[in-house]
């Protein structure tokens, strides 16, 4: 097993149409103003930018991000990432009764050298970390899109 490696699945249940929702997801410099643990957002171009991402632990990651999907029909966005994390990270939105459901995919490998030497013993740790990243960005979504 590869213990830098990690596979997380989130799905959030929001009130609002999947239009509205996949408008938000599309645009990741405005992360930072509804997910408080996305730091900054920097573009590059249309399809690449550069993330700061920080949640409860006292360190933060930061990777290049190049779309590789965008698919308002199919309601996928999808990209690459390069950095303190290598890999990939999709948003699928659906319908789903009156609302949406987002799905995030995300499989990531770690290269920032102190997490990969704390690999073993922080491993549940760095699983919570991220589980409450994203409960946070669920909220904030939900806060931002009753206001918009």
């Amino acid at each position: 097993m590869d213990w830098n490696r990690y596979r997380f699945l989130s799905l959030w249940s929001l009130p609002a149409p999947p239009a509205a929702v996949y408008a938000v997801l599309e645009r990741p410099e405005d992360y930072p103003r509804w997910w408080p643990q996305v730091r900054s957002v920097t573009r590059l171009d249309s399809g690449t930018g550069v993330l700061a991402v920080r949640s409860v632990l006292p360190y933060t990651m930061t990777f290049t991000a190049r779309e590789t999907r965008h698919d308002p029909d199919a309601g996928i966005l999808e990209i690459a990432m390069s950095g303190d994390i290598e890999g990939w990270a999709r948003w699928t939105v659906t319908a789903a009764g009156s609302g949406t459901l987002a799905r995030y995919d995300q499989v990531v490998s770690v290269n920032k050298p102190l997490l990969r030497r704390l690999a073993v013993p922080a491993r549940p740790v760095l699983r919570l970390n991220h589980r409450l990243m994203m409960a946070a960005g669920r909220r904030g979504l939900v806060r931002y899109l009753a206001a918009v």
